[in-house]
């Protein structure tokens, strides 16, 4: 598969086997990450990285275009389909610029955004201080309900009367919960503020029929390509018709130049698969594994943030384990299980070494796990972090590990 790249570049080539390799062979669970098909890999790998194609299909600022054309507009029309969009563009190169595009669509520089605190499951891009964008646009923070583990859309209102937001925005990285978009939709309408979601996480259950789906309802929805949608690392816009000109504007000539059409191509392949009805079951699946890892952890007494899930992914605080989240991190990636360090709710401690770990189903669930493997996994999981010193019962793991995800093969075509 590497021939030409063995030759003339052994080093890159001997660190793409390497990561194969480790893909291959441990349990992944960080919820943004998943396994693409081969013809997805295929696309990616096509000689469309050659061609610039500044502008949209049929109205381009180059020559050559005719093919590229093809292969955008089959892109654009087949997430028309998955998602219900009035309008979608496909070009943003991933999630953080999509969502700067639909900020500058909508919006002027000082306006009010309502976006969800990052400690309690949003997102870098939704207003933190940390980021560019809380120097142009207002945000303002609002949380959870410690009790339910709900978005208080109460509290949610509220906020919106005083603040007078031009946006209210909703959307997570690490939030287990599914979200009332009808009932955002009512505050937004009674504040005279426009509606946004960012699905980056769950755009391929919410495509797979299995969660509430935002695009019909909101002004514009931003999401990843490369998560729960199963494609290509990338982002897409998809907005009611009468925002499209400022949607196409702001991503293209407003923040890129030439579009990664080889990407594109990738993006198209994932959306026709993720439109086979056996796409629902993978996502009716993804809801299933991580059920079944909620429970068994819970058996081990782990404290489950937001209190349940109700999508792919759990937030666990490791300190009653006498763990932080980096600690746990580590260990579990010592056995084979790799996850992600991540802050809790109002967590005390820094973002690089937090009190929370984060686990997902997607990527496994692609593998062909379902309940059973699961249940393992978070026996794994808690042999491990209850017993951090025992380097010989982690070696046994990890060989455990490797005869599990021997019996799931990925990729081999690609040894």
């Amino acid at each position: 598969m590497l021939t030409n790249l063995s030759q003339n570049d052994p080093k890159i080539a001997k660190a793409i086997k390497n990561e194969l390799n480790r893909q291959q062979n441990v349990i992944e669970l960080i919820p943004s990450e998943n396994f693409v098909s081969t013809a997805v890999l295929e696309a990616l790998g096509s000689v469309l990285t050659n061609k610039y194609s500044e502008g949209y299909p049929g109205n381009r600022y180059y020559g050559g275009t005719e093919n590229v054309d093809i292969v955008e507009q089959l892109a654009i029309d087949r997430a028309k389909q998955l998602f219900g969009a009035e309008h979608v563009n496909v070009q943003s190169l991933s999630g953080a610029p999509a969502n700067i595009a639909a900020y500058f669509a909508i919006l002027k520089p000082g306006d009010t955004i309502l976006g969800m605190d990052l400690s309690h499951g949003g997102h870098l891009t939704h207003g933190h201080p940390v980021t560019s964008m809380s120097k142009i646009f207002n945000f303002i923070r609002y949380k959870t309900d410690k009790e339910t583990g709900l978005i208080d859309y109460d509290n949610l209102l509220q906020m919106a009367k005083e603040h007078q937001p031009k946006l209210i925005l909703v959307g997570y990285s690490a939030y287990s919960r599914e979200i009332d978009y009808q009932k955002v939709k009512e505050i937004a309408d009674e504040v005279g503020a426009l509606t946004m979601a960012d699905i980056a996480h769950i755009a391929g259950i919410i495509a797979g029929g299995k969660m509430n789906n935002p695009v019909l309802l909101f002004d514009i929805v931003t999401t990843t390509t490369h998560k729960t949608l199963r494609g290509p690392r990338g982002g897409m816009i998809m907005c009611k018709e009468k925002w499209a000109s400022q949607v196409d504007k702001a991503v293209f000539p407003g923040l890129q130049g030439g579009p990664h059409e080889h990407n594109i191509a990738a993006k198209a392949v994932a959306f026709k698969e993720a439109l086979q009805p056996e796409f629902k079951e993978y996502a009716g699946q993804i809801l299933k594994n991580a059920k079944a890892l909620e429970n068994k952890l819970k058996e081990h007494n782990f404290e489950i943030m937001f209190v349940t899930t109700e999508n792919h992914l759990l937030l666990i605080d490791v300190t009653n384990k006498n763990l932080t989240g980096k600690q746990a991190q580590d260990l579990l990636d010592k056995v084979g299980i790799t996850c992600n360090k991540n802050m809790i709710p109002d967590d005390p401690r820094k973002p690089m070494d937090p009190s929370g770990i984060r686990l997902g189903t997607p990527a496994m669930t692609t593998r062909g796990f379902k309940e059973a493997e699961f249940e393992l996994v978070g026996d794994f999981i808690t042999q491990t972090l209850e017993n951090p010193e025992d380097d010989a019962l982690h070696q046994q793991i990890k060989q455990e590990i490797l005869e599990l995800t021997g019996k799931f093969p990925l990729y081999p075509e690609l040894n």
